[in-house]
């Protein structure tokens, strides 16, 4: 008897995004066909958007079974994504930013790094070895810089990239990490990965193709403070009973 195929849902968070989210998706969804060793689902998270996106998401929904939309009132791409998670009842659930500046050839592998190759979290990094990335110098600067402040605050996250737009986590993982997320926007990636990283799970780290969007929404000030204020937060807190020390 063939055993099922794991069933694997891709969350799209989206903020405004009407311009490129019908593309993405369509490639998204031609993906999915060229790889069917999974069940794949594609749902579009929309978190408060003012432009035509949540309405563009329904149609696609409906036009394509394999499409779900989630129409959230609140903006947050964190809230966007643990909201869409913890709906989900797939063995594997991931996400990717919408305009897909990770290369999109790199979604089977980073699924099959958790279905096929025992990682709990999979997370693509722009700057592990390997990796092949076209971006402003300013934004290198700050990504090199911000990793390096993880490391200094938590040594055992052995990590070179927390705040890709890539990553899978498992059932397991999930269900042990997060629900405990407090952050609801750009500092939930490395809340996941602080968590997990002190759950006992393993992280994985994939090299990826990964090309800037001039149009990117994130704002680096405001963004760096939050992640600031993150890192702060998650070092004096009481940890949970069982998590490891950072």
């Amino acid at each position: 008897m063939t055993a099922p195929r794991p069933r694997v849902d891709v969350v799209i968070p989206c903020y405004n995004e009407v311009k490129v989210l019908e593309q993405s998706t369509l490639a998204t969804l031609a993906l999915f066909e060229q790889n069917p060793q999974y069940d794949w689902r594609l749902v579009i998270a929309d978190n408060g958007s003012t432009d035509g996106t949540s309405e563009l998401a329904r149609r696609l929904a409906a036009e394509h079974e394999r499409v779900h939309a989630l129409v959230l009132e609140v903006k947050g791409r964190g809230l966007a994504l643990r909201e869409a998670w913890l709906q989900s009842d797939a063995d594997i659930v991931s996400y990717m930013d919408v305009d897909l500046s990770t290369d999109l050839a790199h979604l089977p592998e980073l699924i099959a790094m958790v279905a096929e190759r025992g990682c709990d979290v999979a997370i693509g990094s722009r700057l592990a070895r390997g990796a092949k990335v076209k971006r402003q110098l300013k934004r290198e600067i700050t990504s090199r810089g911000y990793v390096a402040l993880i490391r200094l605050t938590f040594p055992r996250l052995r990590i070179t990239d927390a705040q890709c737009g890539f990553k899978a986590l498992n059932r397991r993982a999930v269900q042990l990490v997060v629900p405990h997320i407090e952050n609801r926007m750009w500092f939930f990636d490395t809340e996941l990965l602080i968590l997990a990283q002190q759950a006992g799970l393993k992280i994985c780290e994939l090299p990826v193709r990964w090309v800037e969007d001039p149009d990117t929404k994130v704002k680096i000030v405001s963004t760096a403070l939050e992640d600031i204020r993150g890192l702060a937060r998650m070092r004096f807190r009481r940890r949970r009973p069982g998590a490891a020390p950072p």
